[in-house]
């Protein structure tokens, strides 16, 4: 998976197209990734003995990772990430540029 835990990322298809925010979870299993400010929904907790009154939370849902493009920290633009091998380690690297992410 190209897009790692702390990127910066960019929507750029959905209901949230155009915002930004930074990868707070990945799961490469399942292809999916959740961006803080994104895809928030509403769960609602049942009253119990601590919390009578019940309450309402704001949870962060995945989306897809085919939904989110990288931001590159240099440019501040989104770009395709591609990978390049150096000194036996496994870089990414910015297609366009080629300069390393």
């Amino acid at each position: 998976m190209k897009i790692k835990k702390g990127d910066k990322v960019k929507v750029i298809s959905g209901s949230d197209k155009g915002k930004e925010g930074i990868v707070q979870a990945v799961y490469p299993k399942i292809n999916k990734v959740v961006v803080e400010g994104v895809n928030m929904h509403k769960r609602h907790k049942k009253p119990t003995q601590q919390t009578p009154e019940g309450s309402v939370l704001d949870i962060y849902v995945p989306i897809d990772a085919s939904k989110v493009a990288l931001i590159d920290p240099k440019t501040k633009k989104t770009c395709k990430v591609g990978y390049k091998i150096e000194k036996d380690q496994k870089i990414r690297v910015n297609k366009k540029t080629g300069t390393k992410i």
